[in-house]
């Protein structure tokens, strides 16, 4: 299918900014580290029960495909993910969404240092343009009394998540255009990684209130469930399928348009967005556009 790794990332953009308003609603029950691991776990057995619907055999691939995957998963889901709650949580929906825009930048430069994926002098601009509208919006008092947000923690969590992301995008891209594996074997082996990681953290008291409401209320765990079909299951097959039909560059650029949806959602649920707010995501927007062009 013609475009078939543009459209897959668009499709994982729009996911993310919808769940996103939701992750951000639970923030004040489930801390980042408790929440990341709950819809790994159940969007790992949704890949078991997927993986023997549609017979796929275990990969006959590199050893090397295997470790490229599996710190894939460390980073992008491990940490990144895990990063990118507790930034929702600091920053806000809107602003976290737009620090996101700075991956496909780190994505380009790491791609073009060790997969030699081509960039041309002249994309710097965009680099220019997306950075200056990222510091647009982090930078902005809050839009909505909904979104108070703190700037110096949520710009440390944010800058964590869009560099774990960025290494964990490109370490995919090379697994997958390196060997035959397919993006559902891929996807699984990652968030697998990334769920033994956090593993580690769950006893730690800072979860306890998310356990607590749990076993108060279970119905959580089919709202956690719904959320990780959508996020995880779906979100995330979608981000690998556009890696192996698109180059590294395009595919993070197309994901990285979470703010455009991210805003219209906003605006469909009658909340205020400044004009400062959408000159930031238009330069950020912009500046992708531009920093890919010709590619």
């Amino acid at each position: 299918m013609v475009w078939r790794g543009e459209w897959a990332a668009l499709a994982a953009a729009f996911l993310w900014a919808a769940m996103s308003r939701v992750y951000a609603s639970w923030g004040h029950i489930f801390a980042p580290l408790l929440l990341n691991w709950l819809k790994g776990v159940m969007a790992l057995g949704m890949f078991a029960l997927t993986l023997a619907a549609r017979g796929e055999s275990w990969p006959a691939v590199p050893a090397a495909t295997w470790v490229g995957l599996i710190l894939s998963g460390i980073l992008g889901i491990g940490i990144g993910d895990t990063a990118f709650f507790a930034a929702l949580n600091t920053l806000g929906v809107q602003r976290t969404l737009l620090m996101d825009t700075l991956s496909p930048v780190l994505v380009t430069l790491l791609a073009w240092l060790t997969l030699s994926e081509s960039v041309q002098p002249v994309r710097l601009l965009g680099v220019g343009l997306t950075v200056t509208g990222v510091a647009l919006v982090v930078t902005e008092r809050p839009v909505s009394v909904r979104e108070k947000f703190h700037l110096w923690p949520g710009l440390a969590w944010g800058l964590l998540f869009s560099f774990s992301q960025a290494t964990g995008v490109v370490l995919s891209r090379w697994a997958l255009i390196a060997s035959p594996i397919t993006p559902l074997w891929s996807t699984t082996i990652r968030l697998t990684a990334g769920v033994l990681v956090l593993s580690w953290g769950l006893r730690q008291p800072v979860c306890a209130r998310g356990w607590w409401a749990i076993r108060k209320q279970p119905a959580w765990l089919l709202s956690i469930g719904g959320t990780a079909f959508l996020s995880t299951y779906a979100g995330i097959w979608l981000q690998q399928t556009a890696l192996k039909w698109a180059p590294a560059g395009i595919a993070q650029t197309l994901s990285s348009t979470s703010p455009l949806f991210a805003l219209l959602l906003a605006w469909g649920f009658s909340e205020r967005v400044s004009r400062r707010a959408w000159l930031g995501v238009a330069l950020a927007i912009g500046g992708c556009a531009w920093l890919f062009q010709g590619t």
